[in-house]
């Protein structure tokens, strides 16, 4: 038997379950049937239906949001290192299922099993770094003045709502919840309605390992409902948002009302600039694996190549042969290189751009053209002669498709790279330390890769500037969001203290 046919073989073992009770909500430890009815979750592999999945309205989101207010106060007075040894248990859970996971999430987003099976292991290792970080969470300073002994603290903010989105969802819900329930929060966690799943998989997989009910919580639904109710509840204290631009402004209006703190990761226009001086056989294979892997639906994607236009024809021609070469297939054959886009609504989008590309003026290098009928796949899409003002390059088309651009000297590249409404993440090759120098300095980007591509360390901040978000994830920097910071003076002497009316 094949490999990709054992997987099939073990995923339809993980999926019956799903196939015969569907995916209802889970709310304070018990299932629950959506107070919308139900909706179907697809594959994109094949357009079969997966499920029924509980289709949640603003009724169960306040029922999630009393119940992870009730579960607060206990789960933040517990002993650090108690709730320290629970979210170990988690990761070690995660670790044992996940093959499980990444089965399942191959066929509920059309990711390819090469790139899950390591974002399940990535989820065991959030929850596996923020444990460790328990302890020191809390951790203020002692800022002496010349009267008082003044000392910081940290809180958790309280209950609060994480959204996230379908790419590679396992590992961006551990993202953002790992380091919640570290730092003493309980949550609501609405997952896209794309790729419902594995969030189904994480909170069980949570209570089993030992967390009290009501300390997460899952609703499944639909933006509109389900996580305009999440932003609006006036017991919900903060919302962890990644999705897109357009839709972090609305979840920044709609929490307006209850004072919302937001953590908004959101779009990418991201550029890749290749120097003359680089080693160019490393940077082509981090332009290609930076805009390829992942189906292209990653927000650090590098989907705009600026080429230094000494080098633009040698380059392009190799990157034509390497892209012409991407093997596109089911995602559960681990030869597979690219699967399907997740939904017909954003294969539709996706493929739109093809023709765009072409009345702008755009050369359609390769690709630019779907395959077959049965699921929504499209071909690596290159696009060449293209210049920073066309769609190509200022929409995030969030595919796998990369638009070349020539420019001529430094500052033409730091000007087109920044002439985008985005800075998540900017990639620079070059070997020259001078030129790496001032062009990190000046480009605006949240975080910025120099002669590497997207190598991500737990401890760094994560997230972007402009329309690309508000925030950072990572470190410390997750706490600060999680957590409400105190000071506290004690005296240390009779100071003087002004009498008004003596």
């Amino acid at each position: 038997m094949s490999a990709l046919a054992q997987n099939i073989e073990k995923l339809n073992g993980y999926l019956d379950r799903f196939r015969d009770s569907g995916i209802p909500n889970r709310i304070n430890g018990v299932d629950a049937a959506g107070s919308g009815g139900a909706f179907q979750t697809t594959s994109p592999v094949d357009k079969s239906v997966i499920c029924n999945v509980a289709h949640g309205t603003a009724a169960d989101v306040d029922a999630a949001a009393q119940a992870a207010s009730d579960a607060f106060p206990a789960w933040r007075d517990m002993p650090a290192l108690e709730r320290k040894k629970i979210l170990i248990n988690v990761a070690e859970a995660i670790e044992a299922r996940a093959e499980e996971i990444a089965l399942c999430e191959c066929w509920d987003t059309g990711q390819t099993l090469r790139f899950m099976s390591k974002a399940a292991l990535r989820g065991a290792e959030n929850f596996r770094y923020f444990a460790d970080q328990v302890v020191q969470a809390r951790d203020g300073q002692h800022l002496k003045s010349p009267t008082l002994m003044n000392v910081t603290t940290r809180v958790p903010i309280g209950p609060v709502g994480v959204i996230t989105p379908w790419n590679t969802p396992f590992m961006l819900s551990t993202w953002k919840i790992a380091p919640a329930l570290a730092a003493g929060c309980t949550v609501v966690h609405k997952p896209a309605e794309a790729s419902p799943l594995t969030a189904r998989l994480l909170v069980e997989i949570a209570e089993e390992a030992g967390l009290p009910p009501g300390v997460l919580n899952t609703v499944n639904g639909f933006g509109e409902d389900a996580g305009k109710a999440l932003c609006e509840h006036p017991k919900l204290k903060a919302i962890a948002f990644v999705g897109e631009s357009r839709t972090g402004s609305l979840i920044v209006k709609q929490g307006a009302d209850t004072h919302k703190r937001n953590h908004l990761e959101l779009g990418g226009k991201n550029p890749v600039i290749v120097f003359d001086d680089a080693d160019l056989d490393r940077a082509l294979d981090a332009v290609i694996f930076m805009i390829y892997s992942i189906n292209g639906e990653r927000c650090t994607s590098s989907s705009r190549l600026l080429i230094h236009d000494t080098i633009k024809e040698e380059f392009e021609a190799k990157l034509i042969e390497r892209v012409n070469n991407i093997k596109v297939g089911h995602p559960l054959d681990p030869a597979t290189e690219i699967g399907p886009l997740v939904t017909e609504e954003h294969f539709n989008k996706v493929t739109s751009y093809f023709e765009i590309a072409k009345t702008d003026g755009a050369t359609v290098a390769a690709g630019g053209e779907k395959i077959g009928d049965e699921g929504y796949f499209v071909r690596p899409t290159l696009f060449t002669n293209a210049t920073n003002d066309m769609r190509i390059a200022q929409e995030e088309i969030f595919g796998p498709v990369l638009t070349s651009i020539p420019f001529s000297h430094e500052d033409e590249a730091l000007q087109m790279a920044n002439d985008t409404d985005y800075g998540l993440t900017g990639y620079l090759w070059t070997n020259d330390l001078t030129r790496a120098l001032r062009f990190t300095e000046r480009l605006e980007a949240g975080m910025i890769w120099v002669n590497s591509e997207n190598v991500r360390h737990l401890p760094t901040p994560f997230g972007g500037v402009k329309a690309s978000g508000i925030g950072r994830d990572g470190g410390d920097w997750s706490f600060e969001f999680y957590m409400e910071q105190k000071h506290i003076g004690f005296a240390t002497g009779q100071h003087k203290i002004m009498r008004l009316g003596a």
